[in-house]
């Protein structure tokens, strides 16, 4: 077994998400948020070289030389897949793994709301997953798709930067493809994917205005679409998108969201403080006749107070959330008002 098979086995051994190697020190590896140190030899020039040209080859590694930056994902035959950065830093090659568990987790065993099991199997519209790099957005998008596999027949197709968790057809036909290797980049899948007949399309992420446009057409001609964010809340989530327009588009977003907008789930992992792993906090906005109106009429800034006032319908903001995870010992003070949206706000409900 080689040095970077073994470090890999361990990592997936020791329920690391993150493996770093860095020249000068040992691999870390990152256990439940905390970085540790391994025991391993402090990595070399030419053994960082070594490790990336035995994942990806001497002339994708050339491709690396050029670009300064390499995204890709590596398998341990029989335990698990990683998706890797390799990268220069003061002209030495770091890489960066996430882990990536072999099978996709059930969607129940991901301590979500239940309203979130509803999503997969609405018929069409847009399902956005969002949050910081690290919240487990990816995870539960591929248990979404998986929920939808085990229990209809549908066409999925996914873009992704790299392929992470292998989702195997059932009772879908399930297609994944890799930006670089399948696809050049997601915009430009996203235009041809309408025409390989999907009923459900899922993009890594809405990184750009030709992506989201592409992503809201395709909600809107009657698919059902997910993808993810890089933001803390729904209403952010929502003025994101419309900021991504130039100015004398925005009001045409606005309506093609309104209309195509299903649901938005963010989520915060936390450390838990009453047994070793972690939980999500999660907010949930769903798109009712209230919500669509702020988005047509600029009223984003209402839409909290929307989703505080219909709790009966699954919706729930994220403070609130994580102020129940507090209360019922799964977090610690320190960790409630440290991800929370309205740290003061949450600090007094947490006193009273």
């Amino acid at each position: 077994m080689s040095f970077l098979q073994d470090l890999l086995k361990t990592a997936l051994g020791s329920e690391a998400s993150d493996v770093h190697v860095l020249v000068g020190m040992p691999p870390l590896l990152r256990i439940h948020t905390q970085l540790t140190a391994t025991d391993y030899p402090i990595v070399t020039p030419e053994g960082s070289v070594r490790m990336v040209k035995e994942m990806i080859g001497e002339e994708r590694f050339k491709e690396l030389e050029q670009r300064r930056d390499l995204d890709f994902s590596t398998e341990v035959p029989g335990l698990g897949r990683f998706r890797v950065n390799a990268h220069y830093q003061r002209e030495t090659i770091g890489i960066a793994f996430r882990a990536i568990p072999d099978n996709v987790p059930p969607l129940a065993s991901l301590n979500l709301p239940e309203v979130v099991r509803k999503f997969p199997h609405l018929p069409r519209g847009l399902v956005l997953v969002t949050g910081e790099t690290g919240s487990g957005k990816s995870t539960t998008l591929a248990s979404m798709i998986n929920e939808v596999n085990q229990t209809s027949s549908r066409h999925v197709i996914t873009l992704e930067d790299p392929v992470e968790y292998e989702l195997r057809s059932n009772k879908c036909v399930i297609e994944q493809r890799e930006l670089g290797s399948d696809v050049p980049t997601f915009a430009s899948g996203l235009r041809h994917v309408l025409r390989q007949d999907p009923d459900i399309i899922m993009v890594g992420e809405m990184r750009d205005l030709e992506t989201t446009s592409a992503a809201i057409t395709a909600a809107e001609t009657g698919h059902l679409v997910f993808s993810t964010l890089h933001t803390n809340s729904a209403a952010q989530t929502i003025e994101r998108i419309i900021d991504i327009y130039p100015g004398g588009q925005q009001n045409q977003i606005r309506a093609m969201l309104a209309n195509t907008l299903e649901a938005v789930v963010t989520q915060v992992l936390f450390k838990r403080c009453d047994q070793p792993g972690m939980i999500p906090g999660v907010e949930v906005m769903i798109c009712n006749s209230a919500i669509r109106n702020c988005i047509r009429e600029a009223r984003v800034f209402e839409i909290p107070n929307i989703i505080e006032t219909n709790r009966g319908l699954g919706m729930n903001t994220l403070d609130n959330c994580i102020k129940m995870l507090y209360f019922n010992g799964h977090i610690s003070r320190e960790e409630a008002l440290a991800g929370a949206n309205r740290p003061d706000q949450l600090e007094k409900a947490l006193s009273a």
